[in-house]
């Protein structure tokens, strides 16, 4: 039976456990619904309700007098569910979203071959190849491996590299490989494993609060402040009011009278005042804020991860749409990391086709095919009956050992007839890699390949296609440079390989040979290859994109100058051929530069060439210090000290390795420049959805804070009731933070400016909006509160009913005037309003649920709502009234806004990263200042 049978593995999982471990179950439904009824105001008013209840059936019968009390009960009831759900919702979501985060895709070897599968797929007995950056995924001991060594300061608390052999062998789960590349053998999985008991034990916590959501529930409390002072006022009012006899009923007989009241009938009084007052809080209080960030949050990362980026950090969500610079790597974001050797160079002759290798000698192509073989960390499987083989690694190694192959390399039969003394991993920072190998008894190998140029300095000779050493003379170094520029220019990546005989007397015994540096100069020649990545489709139109939305792309490759400037002039990077330092320079010559030129020239950077993990630091580093937020690109593991310093790290999902993963905020799962271009659309929706629903809010706020005072004051009654406010309140925090922080993106968002660091949380074009909205609610309702039953001719109907009917008109045109409210929301900056509707058909539908309910409660929940039938017409009018304000605000986009903030009451800075991480910006919109 094969290994790699599924009967095998799945009697290996049953034997031995799957490595999955248990996870502590996340909050019930009932847990969030306890959550909502902790709400203070929601407290008391289920008090005032049960107060009601008791006294309206002490003094009305069981009959008429539970309809009060039952009625503000149930809505608070349905406040409360409502909440409860949405939470809960969003708690399952960001659960989903965590487990993905930890569903890693490795490599294992199953049958002989190489497979993707998931870490929790992983079985005991598996073989796992390991290199630099990847997570231990299980425990197990080491097969064979070079230069290998793990750190282990996850597991033991110490930040020490050890390194692993045949004489330490065991790996523990949850490690990172901190250098070098070997193959291990799973023997425990899941529980376990230490690992697997440590995570157990604890629970991920999805409870991460944004620094929008932390700032924008200061903003909240703010406003509540504001409205408990009113509250209180009103309050206070409306008692001595009534105490004093100056509160009226219908009839226009006082409500109150002294010594003729019984203490029920008094009580019973005071507590619907109460009621009223605590209600003002309930609607002033804007808990929708921090709920709308939620569901936008929740919404714009299930999105996210449908168009392939995986969101590790929240605040990313936010920060990325305010993003003003992009850092990305070349290889697999800009090009499509499908490499292959297009032209060769060796022997001193171009190779035509390059897998022509008639004109060298025999030794020359078996020198070479071993040092393709020995020299790599792919691999090549080769089935039986004759298949094409199977080639894995790198796309770079992918690229050579099928150039190998087409040389006619026998892989396995190649590796076979010599022995590895050591390796030396590629190195980003030397940008080469190297082996010795032992060729018969005495005669040693060491073989290089890496940068061309890079290689080419270390060459003192060249091998001719004969076998032949010769001298490497200056003008066959300027033979060697003239074709490495020429493959460059042709947008090719140029790879060296270089070989230097050693005897065995001089390589270290096998006990010293961990230290042993292999030796770099005086290297032969062999030959250089042009490897093709071709541009991913579409790249271009992802940059102009960038560029019209006011964001610098800057590529920052390891590629020469001259292989850097051909691809950013076919990605549109650069649009003249002929620029010249800084706006295309190599990573040396920045790094040489002091802090103050760095921070000078940096502005200027298009393209930066040659550059090591430690200049793409700097880079960030010094973007960040001239007001720049800084998404930037890293798929290695020496990339993470950029991903972390950046304002927003973006790994790549398919050759990133955990270690830049976990030091991103966002994976691009398909590592597509396109993909990151939608993360920047999102970002900013997050950002612009907010906006939208602090507009529709604080309109709401600001209309029903004036219209229940003023009423309150001037007649010592008010036109909206506790049940109709909470209505109010549904309306306008759970729905309305529904409608408007699900709007996906649209093309407009990326036709506008990054958000500047202190850019206003309100803009002057909201004020402009909500203040001629709530005008002209405030002015409308008003007038029908105090002249109403004249203009409604009303004037000879019972006055109890024509009261009633009143203010069930006016009630039903307030929130029909939010429904109008919503749709102006949805554009502030625009005139067409129902742009892009047909694509929100959650706005829709909550919509239509806020109009059928409304109707409802009208026409069929009057007991509840005090309020009455409403006859056609007046339905007619009610519509009429709320529709004239939507031409209003189509007439008020019209005035041009002041670019001074109106109001610095809410400035914010856009997303920085981590305050508690590096003492600098915080991540997110920042510094809200209630002056």
């Amino acid at each position: 039976m094969k290994g790699g049978e599924e009967s095998d593995i799945d009697a290996r999982k049953n034997a031995f456990g799957a490595n999955t471990y248990p996870r502590k179950k996340g909050r019930s439904f009932l847990a969030f619904v306890w959550d909502a009824c902790k709400d203070l105001t929601l407290i008391i008013l289920m008090v005032a309700a049960a107060v009601s209840l008791a006294l309206g059936i002490y003094t009305e019968g069981i009959k008429e007098g539970w309809y009060d009390g039952a009625s503000i009960g149930f809505a608070v009831l349905l406040v409360i569910f409502v909440t409860a759900t949405s939470d809960y919702k969003q708690s399952l979501q960001f659960q989903n979203l965590n487990e993905e985060k930890q569903n890693i895709q490795l490599e294992v070897v199953r049958g002989g071959r190489r497979i993707k599968v998931s870490i929790f797929d992983l079985v005991v007995g598996d073989v796992v190849p390991l290199k630099i950056g990847d997570q231990v995924p299980a425990d197990g001991v080491l097969i064979s491996g070079h230069s290998f060594s793990i750190d282990e300061s996850s597991m033991t608390g110490e930040s020490k590299i050890v390194n692993k052999d045949q004489k330490s062998p065991f790996m523990m789960s949850g490690c990172k490989v901190a250098d070098g590349y070997g193959t291990m053998l799973v023997t425990a999985v899941g529980i376990n494993t230490e690992w697997g008991l440590l995570m157990a034990s604890i629970s991920e916590d999805s409870g991460e609060e944004t620094p929008l959501q932390v700032r924008l529930n200061g903003v909240a409390t703010f406003i509540g402040i504001i409205g408990l002072s009113v509250a209180v006022a009103v309050l206070v009012v409306l008692l001595a009011r009534y105490f004093t006899g100056h509160t009226y009923n219908p009839d226009g007989s006082p409500q109150y009278v002294k010594g003729k009241m019984g203490v029920g009938e008094t009580i019973r009084g005071v507590v619907k005042i109460f009621t009223v007052a605590v209600t003002i809080v309930v609607v002033a209080v804007p808990e929708g804020l921090p709920l709308a960030v939620t569901l936008t949050l929740a919404f714009s990362m299930r999105k996210m991860m449908r168009d392939k980026a995986l969101v590790r950090r929240l605040s990313a969500c936010e920060t990325m749409g305010s993003a003003t610079t992009i850092c990305s790597d070349k290889t697999g974001t800009l090009t499509l990391n499908q490499m292959t050797v297009v032209e060769a160079y060796f022997g001193g002759e171009k190779m035509d086709p390059p897998d022509n290798t008639q004109k060298l000698s025999a030794a020359v192509s078996t020198m070479i095919i071993e040092g393709i073989a020995q020299n790599t960390s792919g691999s090549i499987f080769e089935p039986e009956g004759g298949q094409a083989p199977e080639v894995t690694g790198s796309p770079t190694e992918k690229a050579i050992l099928s150039w190998g192959l087409q040389l006619g390399m026998k892989f396995s039969e190649t590796r076979s007839k010599s022995s590895i003394l050591q390796v030396f991993p590629f190195n980003s920072e030397k940008k080469r890699g190297g082996v010795a190998v032992q060729v018969g008894d005495s005669e040693v190998h060491v073989y290089w390949k890496g940068a061309a140029e890079l290689i080419l300095e270390s060459c003192t000779s060249w091998i001719d296609k004969d076998g032949s050493k010769q001298s490497m003379t200056p003008e066959k170094v300027g033979e060697f440079k003239k074709f490495i520029e020429d493959m460059a220019v042709a947008s090719l990546r140029c790879v060296a390989f270089a070989y230097r005989p050693c005897e065995m007397s001089d390589v270290p015994k096998e006990d010293q040979r961990a230290d042993w540096v292999l030796p770099e100069d005086n290297l032969i020649m062999l030959g250089i290859v042009g490897i093709k990545d071709p541009c991913r489709p579409g790249v271009q139109d992802s940059i102009r994109l960038c560029a019209a939305a006011g964001i610098k792309v800057r590529m920052v490759t390891g590629d020469n100058l001259q292989t850097a400037r051909a691809i950013a002039l076919e990605c549109g990077i650069l649009t003249d051929p002929n620029v010249s330092e800084p706006t295309i320079i190599e990573g040396k010559t920045f790094r040489e530069l002091s802090d103050l030129e760095r921070e000078e020239v940096a502005d200027k950077i298009s393209v930066m060439g040659r550059s090591s993990p430690n200049d793409k630091l700097l880079l960030v580093k010094a973007l960040r210090n001239r007001g720049h937020v800084v998404a930037v690109t890293g798929d290695g593991t020496n990339d993470a000290p950029a991903l972390h310093e950046a304002d927003i790290g973006l790994s790549m999902g398919i050759q990133g390795t955990e270690v830049a993963k976990e030091s991103s905020d966002i994976i691009i799962l398909d590592d597509n420049f396109a993909t990151l271009v939608r993360v920047v659309r999102w970002g900013r929706s997050v950002y612009a959805n907010i906006q939208k629903f602090i507009q529709f809010q604080l309109t709401v706020n600001v209309a029903a804070l004036i219209i229940n005072v003023v009423s309150a004051v001037s007649s010592g009654d008010v036109p909206l009731n506790a049940v109709q406010l909470l209505w109010v309140n549904l309306i306008m925090d759970t729905l309305g933070a529904l409608a408007l922080a699900t709007e996906p993106p649209n093309n407009h968002l990326m036709q506008r400016p990054p958000v500047g660091r202190r850019e206003p949380l309100i803009t002057n074009i909201m004020w402009r909006n909500l203040l001629i909205m709530a005008f002209y609610q405030v002015a409308i309702l008003l007038t029908l509160t105090f002249k109403g039953l004249t203009l409604l001719r009303l004037e000879h109907d019972n006055p109890a009913h024509a009261e009633i009917l009143k203010n069930t008109f006016i009630f039903n045109t307030f929130v029909l005037c939010q429904v109008f409210s919503e749709f102006n929301a949805r554009k502030p900056d625009e005139l067409n309003i129902f742009k892009g509707i047909a694509g929100n058909k959650l706005f829709i539908a909550i919509i239509a649920i806020t109009v059928v309910l409304q109707v409802l409660i009208i026409e069929f929940l009057g007991k509840f709502t005090t309020t009455v039938r409403l006859s056609w017409q007046l339905w007619l009018v009610s519509i009429g009234l709320a529709f004239v304000s939507w031409p209003l605000a189509l007439v008020g986009k019209l005035i041009p806004v002041p670019d001074r903030p109106f109001l610095d009451m809410f400035t914010c800075c856009c997303p920085g990263k981590k305050e508690a991480d590096d003492g600098k910006e915080d991540s997110g919109v920042k510094n809200i200042e209630v002056v």
